[in-house]
């Protein structure tokens, strides 16, 4: 997968400064009073997940940069399609947001659209994020060694997982782990939700065995001593849960992924109010009240400008697509 690490330090380094010195040279006149009325920013997922705790924090540094609300509306439905396509399809005029997730980069090779990550205006990628796998706290496998051995030797559908929709990122998450342990995508049955929200309360309810979704979406249970996390999908430990081992670490599967948060328009958004959107983004990706909020819960900053924005999410659709390919989750 695209290597964040190494682009978040190309990118802030350099994104920054460039995006702020583009937007002070190169607007006119009227982009100095972008926005004059509210905007409205879509979140394709349900409210209470990860993806809305980033759109709300963004949306509120937004609105005390930039002088006008930047209202969170979420539109869910459709294992992401549906606010996808509102924030493609709304007036290019700078005044409908969205924050584009890494479904944007699987949706259309699951034949659920034709949406790619063309259809948008890049204007800075804020957070990637690897999976963890998580249990409830009074399962009979709270670490990843156990847990593994009694999925190895399962037979299959007696665990169940959840985390997303069917063939949404979490779900792939699952399928490329279970294949690194040589067993069929499916051999852990997926439970489709609108969601890290409702799967996590599954899982603490004992409807699921597993979650995989951010390490910053299991906070609120894992604090609370309802959950913990066994694992984690990345190349290496975060550095907010570093107790939590990689699955390469602990011998428990060769495989790490990352899922991506950031804002975009709509494609041919004005580029004055693009640049001054970017500007604004670049500044609260170090603003420390941004850092505290996603330290705090767990959330890793990735931020890329909205050039190195865009190249990323080019090379995380050809990405996925050989992954999903091999998953078996190709349609069309």
């Amino acid at each position: 997968m695209t290597d964040f690490a190494s682009l978040t330090r190309r990118g802030l380094l350099k994104g920054a400064a460039a995006t702020s010195a583009m937007a002070l040279v190169s607007a006119p006149a009227w982009a100095a009073d972008y926005p004059t009325r509210p905007v409205t920013m879509i979140v394709p997922w349900g409210a209470g997940g990860g993806s809305d705790a980033c759109g709300r924090i963004i949306s509120a540094l937004l609105e005390r940069r930039l002088g006008q609300p930047f209202n969170v509306v979420n539109r869910t439905g459709g294992a992401g399609v549906i606010g996808h396509s509102a924030i493609a399809t709304a007036p290019a005029d700078g005044y409908t947001l969205g924050l584009v997730t890494v479904e944007i980069a699987m949706m259309h090779h699951l034949g659920l659209t034709q949406l790619t990550y063309e259809d948008y205006t890049p204007l800075g990628l804020m957070n990637a994020d690897s999976p963890a796998i998580t249990v409830s706290s009074r399962s009979d496998y709270t670490d990843i060694a156990s847990l593994t051995e009694a999925i190895r030797t399962s037979k299959p559908g007696t665990f169940k997982a959840s985390g997303t929709s069917q063939g949404g990122i979490w779900h792939l998450a699952l399928v490329g782990w279970l294949q690194s342990l040589g067993l069929e995508g499916n051999h852990v049955t997926w439970v489709p939700s609108e969601g890290s929200a409702p799967a996590m309360q599954d899982l603490i309810a004992g409807g699921i065995d597993i979650v995989t979704v951010s390490l910053g979406e299991t906070k609120a249970m894992v604090d609370a001593g309802r959950a913990v996390n066994v694992a984690l999908m990345g190349s290496e430990r975060a550095s907010s849960h570093p107790d939590v081992p990689t699955l390469i670490e602990s011998d428990a599967g060769d495989f790490s992924l990352a899922t991506w948060r950031g804002v975009c328009g709509p494609k041919d958004m004005p580029q004055e109010a693009a640049d001054k959107v970017a500007a604004a983004l670049a500044e609260i990706a170090v603003d420390p009240e941004f850092v505290d909020f996603m330290n705090g819960r767990g959330f890793n900053i990735t931020y890329l400008d909205p050039q190195a924005h865009e190249q990323m999410m080019a090379e995380a659709d050809e990405q996925l697509a050989k992954t999903m390919a091999a998953a078996g989750l190709i349609q069309g």
